[in-house]
């Protein structure tokens, strides 16, 4: 698979920026989250896995990208919640109800609870991540593990209501100025979000990496659907970096917090933002 990126647009928007909200957190140990740790003969440490999801807003549009992890699931799995995702919504001034369109980059747990938080809005995903759910393989402990069988429940009626839009190619374009590729290994249908920002494209990678080390030391993450699929995503994100101006956003890494701007100085962990300077009410 070769994910060239598409050509830049420069689209008409204005004061449009990128907010990452970091809605959970816990504790957890590299050996626990990186494939194979053992093989690089180091010691194990303890490290924290941040959850997060994703917006895209300008003054024409509001775009959400993941949803987290729904309450019931929190509790399940002993994840902490920092912000409810419905809370960090009005923190933001977003009505969810008033939100039209929506990309799951993939169907785990953590990224596709709280669908119902939005009634109206269109949801885009890949075909090849929306069909193996259902098939023998999706049902094995290994990938079910990682799913909440309500999500995809609720998935499924979504789309029996024609509420969704299942993504064929590798490379799609979602509004002018915003590609959606499919990078595969952690999920079959796995995707990643190009964002074309006025210093630069931001690409929310989602999964595709949870770390910044992934990248930088080639080390897959623990939870794969193919190895070998997984290196060739970071290939084609370095790729990418190499455009100017040029940022990645992992899925869950805490640096995250500390490389970009705050949404609201006196409360630095709740969001940060790439663009347009507003400040939380």
């Amino acid at each position: 698979m070769n994910n060239k990126m598409a050509t830049a647009v420069s689209p008409n928007w204005t004061d449009p920026e990128v907010i990452i909200v970091r809605y959970g957190t816990r504790q957890t140990s590299k050996s626990e989250c990186y494939y194979n740790f053992s093989a690089y003969k180091e010691p194990d440490a303890e490290i924290t896995m941040d959850y997060f999801f994703w917006i895209f807003r300008s003054a024409e549009q509001t775009i959400v990208i993941d949803t987290g992890f729904s309450p019931e699931a929190a509790i399940k799995r002993r994840r902490q919640p920092v912000v409810a995702p419905a809370d960090a919504l009005a923190r933001l001034g977003i009505d969810p109800a008033e939100v039209k369109l929506l990309v799951l980059t993939h169907a785990h747990y953590d990224h596709a609870g709280n669908l119902g938080l939005y009634p109206n809005a269109n949801i885009v995903m890949s075909r090849r991540e929306f069909e193996f759910w259902s098939t023998p393989m999706g049902k094995r402990p290994q990938y079910a593990h990682h799913i909440d069988p309500l999500d995809l429940e609720r998935i499924q009626g979504l789309a029996d209501a024609g509420r969704i839009t299942l993504l064929d190619d590798v490379q799609n374009t979602l509004v002018p100025g915003i590609e959606l590729y499919e990078v595969g290994g952690h999920t079959p249908g796995q995707l990643a979000v190009v964002v074309e920002m006025p210093d630069g494209p931001v690409i929310l990678a989602s999964d595709a990496i949870h770390y910044y080390e992934e990248l930088e030391r080639d080390r897959p993450f623990a939870v794969l659907d193919s190895l070998a699929a997984m290196y060739q995503g970071y290939e084609q994100i370095r790729e990418w970096l190499q455009r100017p101006g040029a940022v990645v956003i992992p899925g869950h890494d805490p640096d995250v917090m500390n490389r970009f701007a705050p949404v609201d100085a006196g409360d630095p962990g709740f969001a940060v933002r790439i663009g347009a300077a507003k400040v939380a009410a």
